[in-house]
């Protein structure tokens, strides 16, 4: 068995918690290495891109967060074999880091740039995506996101999901979700009742 190192910020949610929620319900060891957001400057110098998360694999470093949630999820049988569910997996991978990017756009700004940023995203962007992705979930059967079952497609939904409605980012509503996309808001409080994610989480976010 490959010896399996991730690496990332020592705070739950962002975009290693897909691969680490991934690896925790299928049971694949590996060494969860979590790091002070102030050494995050000594830690990207050991990276590829200077960016977080990475996994090595033995001594082999990855890169890039979907490709290693893509990874871990074919170890954890939490990807679809099918190649069609496997592209609608993909997508909604490919669209929620979208979410990401977009959001991540507006940190480092402060003040009224902070809220104009912000409440542009709560205008357009952020609805559109979530409409789009709440009708994914309905045509995919109302349950998960892909192959009607779990999927790293829905670990992911579940992560951004969760940050988007924690009241955490500065003039994004809470209820955003539950105002535009009433569905998925439903379907996020389903996952965090399902006993490998629930248990995740009364363990701190960790396995």
């Amino acid at each position: 068995m490959n010896k399996l190192k991730l690496t990332y910020f020592d705070f739950p949610g962002g975009r290693a918690e897909p691969a680490r929620l991934a690896m925790h319900i299928g049971g694949v060891p590996f060494e969860d290495y979590r790091f002070a957001p102030s050494d995050f400057s000594e830690v990207r110098k050991t990276t590829p891109l200077n960016q977080v998360p990475t996994l090595h694999v033995n001594d082999v470093q990855i890169t890039q967060s979907d490709a290693i949630t893509r990874y871990v999820g074919k170890l954890s049988g939490l990807y679809p074999e099918d190649n069609f569910q496997a592209l609608l997996c993909d997508e909604v991978m490919g669209a929620l880091e979208d979410i990401n990017v977009k959001l991540g756009a507006t940190f480092g700004k402060t003040g009224d740039d902070l809220k104009s940023a912000r409440d542009a995203l709560v205008t357009d962007a952020l609805p559109k995506y979530l409409r789009w992705l709440q009708h994914q979930l309905e045509s995919h059967g109302g349950d998960f996101l892909s192959d009607n079952r779990l999927t790293i497609a829905d670990l992911k939904a579940f992560v951004i999901l969760r940050w988007l409605s924690s009241g955490k980012l500065d003039h994004i509503p809470s209820d955003l979700i539950e105002t535009v996309a009433p569905k998925l808001n439903n379907y996020m409080n389903c996952l965090a009742k399902l006993p490998a994610i629930a248990q995740y989480y009364t363990n701190g976010g960790s396995s």
